[in-house]
């Protein structure tokens, strides 16, 4: 599937006349109104859920000991000081409950309310249209002048402006059609996420093509990082805190999503919930905050009928040669696959400081990025024209309202929009598989890892990733024979509309394989991928030569290795 390349050098206006118009900008103004709609929408689902004032109770009691257990082994900095006081007040007033013969309902409620309402605040963002201008601005300068430092003899000193991010990062796909959506209804766009990177880069993507500023589903741990902390902050992001597993905490999330979607803002959150461990494009996502976009499509319907502002979801890749965190992302992936046949080393962690340091190298370098943004569809995963009209896999058009209607009337199913979540899943994988865009890094660490794999047939993983120096060594003429192979096999599905791949990739396998040793991993101080003295091929960390090969997985190549 070959994208057509998205390289503006004209800037876009702003979708809408002006940010007083912007749903974000309305619901920051409401937020107090806001958070109360949330907190009474979050308090009817958890009921509903707790039929009996026992159960409701028991919620309460397991939703203590999950938070308690949660401060125990896994505190952050970002955390509210006032942790111990609220759960030891918790604590005391359900074991006053407890001891009482008849429970008290009323005291249980007040108790749900007041999680709900923490819950709520902290998940809450802080848009602020001023804020946005200036973060969005200092980052795009910051950038700018970024990719010129590697350049300052060249181009006249650090204050060129010969270069810009449009020339660092490419955008591919369908670009105009998510214009014209971000018109006509609500836009929903669902990210792959593989670094910490991920929401800044969006949020650069989304300044760059004009779109209204969206609200983001950012994990709480970016927030222990000062410098990208700033940035979310000032970008709006809600919070997602993936250590909370409670039934209350993500009812209340959910609540904050549909909420949100239904007074029309423009979303992003990234559906694979987490940033991927072992480098592969997500295969399984996360249904709870994908499954509020049916929620808000079906309540516009209740209200507004056929004439309700359509729910669009847009699936992006985000595609590196490289990623920072790679080392200790493919250790926590190993750690717990393996168990005790792995071994941990001593685990890298994230900073504002090495946030910088590779902001700094990944500009100064010549590698580049690129986002691939897919076919919008409806929240039944039915594509989408450019006027938001859904067509079904024959090209009939349909009415997803009548999705939701149940003897002539919309009705709630929660059974049914589960279904539903999961076939929108199901076609957010297919786009990712389609769009995430093939690089000669992941070509080269997937020829060179299978090939060792090869060598090694009856060797499980952990075996093969504990292999000596002297068994890591791949014939050039081997290794570039099989690179042309899997190269041509690739063409074959870009053909057949099943894979895209980067325009580098269009050049002489030679060169191919050049850009790709000089682009793969060049941040790491063990390189996944050299040529030895003797111009054979080899790693310093089969970990992450792992890692980067998995890119590549599920596309059935390995078999032509």
């Amino acid at each position: 599937m070959k994208l057509k390349r998205y390289r503006s050098k004209r800037k876009y206006e702003p979708i809408l006349p002006g940010p007083r118009e912007w749903p974000v900008v309305r619901l920051s103004r409401n937020k107090k109104e806001f958070l109360k709609e949330v907190i009474e929408e979050a308090y009817e689902r958890i009921k509903s859920n707790t039929r009996n004032k026992t159960a409701l109770i028991e919620e309460l009691e397991t939703t203590l000991y999950k938070e308690k257990a949660r401060i125990r082994q896994t505190p952050w900095k970002v955390d509210p000081d006032d942790e111990h006081q609220f759960w030891g007040k918790v604590k005391d007033e359900l074991l006053e409950i407890s001891q009482q013969k008849a429970k008290d309902e009323d005291k249980a409620n007040n108790i749900l309310r007041s999680i709900i309402d923490r819950y709520a605040h902290e998940i809450a963002g802080n848009f602020n249209t001023s804020h946005y201008r200036f973060a969005r601005g200092v980052a795009t300068f910051g950038f700018n002048r970024l990719l010129n430092a590697a350049r300052i003899k060249k181009l006249g000193g650090f204050w060129s402006n010969e270069l810009t991010m449009n020339d660092k990062i490419q955008i591919n796909g369908e670009v105009e059609r998510l214009r014209t959506l971000a018109k006509k209804g609500t836009v929903v766009i669902v990210p792959t996420h593989s670094s910490n990177l991920d929401s800044i880069l969006i949020g650069w993507v989304i300044y760059t093509l004009g779109l209204p500023p969206v609200i983001y589903g950012a994990g709480l741990n970016l927030f222990n990082i000062s410098i990208i902390s700033y940035f979310m902050n000032s970008l709006g992001a809600y919070k997602v805190d993936r250590r909370k597993k409670n039934m209350i905490y993500l009812e209340t999330l959910k609540a904050y999503s549909a909420l949100a979607l239904k007074k029309g803002c423009q979303s992003l959150f990234f559906p694979g919930g987490t940033r991927s461990r072992d480098g592969r494009v997500e295969k399984e996502l996360k249904l709870g905050l994908l499954g509020t976009a049916i929620e808000a499509q079906r309540a516009n319907y209740q209200e507004h009928g056929k004439e309700a502002e359509k729910v669009f979801i847009v699936p992006v890749s985000l595609n590196y040669h490289f990623v920072l965190e790679a080392p200790s992302l493919i250790r926590q992936y190993l750690e717990k696959r393996g168990q005790e046949r792995y071994y941990v080393e001593n685990d890298e962690f994230s900073s504002s400081y090495k946030i910088i340091t590779f902001l700094f190298k990944f500009f100064t370098k010549g590698s580049d990025i690129s986002v691939s943004i897919g076919e919008a569809m409806d929240i039944l995963g039915n594509k989408v024209d450019e006027e938001g009209r859904s067509f079904d896999s024959k090209g009939r058009q349909i009415e997803p309202q009548d999705y939701f209607i149940f003897q002539d009337k919309i009705t709630v199913n929660k059974q049914r929009e589960a279904e539903y979540t999961r076939m929108l899943s199901k076609k957010i994988v297919e786009q990712y598989s389609k769009i995430a865009r093939v690089f000669s890094s992941h070509l080269i660490a997937f020829v060179a890892f299978e090939i060792i794999n090869k060598h090694n047939k009856k060797l499980d993983l952990f075996s093969l990733l504990r292999l000596p120096e002297e068994d890591l060594v791949i014939n050039y003429g081997e290794f570039r024979s099989t690179c042309q192979r899997i190269k041509n096999k690739i063409d074959e599905r870009i053909k057949e509309g099943r894979m895209s791949q980067a325009e580098h990739m269009e050049d002489t396998i030679d060169n191919i394989i050049e850009h790709g040793l000089i682009n793969l991993g060049m941040y790491h101080s063990k390189r996944p991928l050299i040529k030895t003295k003797e111009g054979d091929i080899t790693t310093m960390d089969m970990n992450l030569l792992y890692f980067y090969r998995n890119r590549l997985d599920g596309y059935g190549l390995e078999k032509h290795i």
